[in-house]
């Protein structure tokens, strides 16, 4: 696929997503979450769930970003990604150079971490923490900045990534990166913030919120898209009390989460349940 091509594409996707939202609401549903055990000692942002366990991304904020939150700097910039298991015992720790890592895949062989700060991009990186290749995500502005992300996963051999940048959930080849296919990012007044995403027997989970300066005003929430045609099929909202998503993965038909500690606009820790991984339940 060409971008002239693709750049086509996405512009009749969300036409074809804006004709489906005049064409009436969603199925929703409401979801509560259940404390499973604590991260590793840091900020976990991304998640990714294997036969082997569940991996943890960690978040570092570093230079501008730190001073906007308060945060020393930190004594390194190496982002770990965890495998623990399903008790939170950290099982492997790949070291990666990814900065601010808000999103992360596992597949193929390697951990794709993906940076929501210079200089953004996915880094590809071995089981034994050999970075292999650090590329922009597809389509980004002149000069090759593709642009932050706020989300990833691996799905039957092809990498997905939530493009910040694009406003949508992007497929591509993992080996070319090339784009092959996006589903738009829903569209609501209040649902204004991006994170995670995951996919389960033809859906794709992404979790969604409005902006908030704290804890006791945020409303997150879960939308499905149909994978093949990227219609929204439901939305969740979580009942009130509920962790604060950011990671988001599937393990065993239940989804996953885990509360970074930190929120664009918050201070830090706000949340009670920061630092933690929850189950999801519905409702």
């Amino acid at each position: 696929m060409t971008k002239r091509e693709f750049v086509g594409a996405m512009a009749a996707a969300g036409l074809a997503h804006a004709y489906q939202t005049k064409q009436g609401k969603a199925a929703a549903r409401r979801a509560k979450t259940t404390k499973l055990f604590k991260a590793p000692e840091g900020f976990p942002n991304a998640l990714a769930a294997t036969p082997e366990g569940l991996w943890i991304g960690e978040q570092k904020l570093s230079g501008a970003q730190a001073g906007s939150y308060k945060l020393p700097e930190p004594k390194t910039l190496t982002e770990n990604a965890w495998l623990v298991d399903w008790n939170g015992k950290v099982l492997k720790t790949v070291t990666t150079p990814s900065r601010n890592t808000s999103g992360m895949a596992v597949g193929g062989g390697y951990v794709w971490m993906i940076a929501n700060a210079p200089p953004q991009g996915v880094f590809q990186v071995d089981m034994n923490s050999k970075l292999v290749s650090h590329r922009q995500i597809p389509l980004g502005a002149p000069g090759g900045d593709g642009g932050g992300s706020h989300g990833g996963t691996w799905h039957e051999g092809k990498l997905w990534i939530s493009s910040l940048r694009l406003r949508g959930n992007l497929r591509v080849d993992p080996k070319t990166f090339q784009p092959e296919y996006m589903i738009p990012f829903y569209q609501a007044p209040d649902r204004v913030r991006y994170h995670d995403i995951t996919i389960d027997n033809g859906s794709m989970w992404q979790v969604v919120g409005n902006d908030s300066k704290g804890y006791k005003e945020f409303r997150p929430a879960l939308v499905r898209y149909d994978l093949a045609t990227g219609r929204v099929v439901e939305t969740v909202e979580f009942v009130a009390g509920s962790c604060d998503p950011h990671g988001l993965a599937m393990h065993n038909g239940k989804l996953i989460g885990c509360d970074a500690g930190i929120h664009p606009g918050w201070a830090n820790y706000d949340s009670p349940t920061a630092g933690w991984i929850f189950q999801i339940d519905f409702v």
